[in-house]
């Protein structure tokens, strides 16, 4: 049996490339951390990586989803007699836009290019 001299060839473990000098999954889930703020600096600051700039958008667009229908929510309830539905609404969106920014968040450090409903597939047109 003959055995070559040549080294294997390991998989590259460097990360990718950004304009920040961070790691692209710990930038993209920086991006997540104060919703439409930190995603609007790291979309504008990175220039390279599309993985960041895909997870910044998305930011951008979830958060501020979110507060356009805690903000529709708030004014619905105003409405006499019905107000009491959007009313009991009201925690209901908030616990689920802490549960979609922590998996937003956890999704984007583990490396993943996570696509949350129509964000996703906006923010991946506007990435590239």
């Amino acid at each position: 049996m003959e055995q070559s001299n040549q080294p294997i060839e390991q998989p590259s473990s460097s990360p990718q490339k950004t304009s920040t000098g961070m790691e692209p999954n710990l930038a993209a889930a920086l991006s997540y951390l104060c919703g439409w703020v930190t995603g609007l600096i790291f979309y504008l600051m990175e220039k390279e990586n599309n993985f960041v700039r895909f997870h910044a958008f998305q930011s951008i667009l979830v958060s501020a989803g979110f507060t356009v229908l805690y903000i529709g929510l708030g004014i619905l309830t105003r409405i006499p007699f019905l107000g009491w539905l959007f009313w009991v609404a009201y925690p209901i969106i908030g616990i689920a836009g802490f549960i979609a920014w922590i998996l937003l968040l956890i999704k984007a450090y583990q490396g993943e290019r996570f696509h949350f409903p129509i964000a996703g597939e906006i923010a991946e047109k506007h990435a590239g």
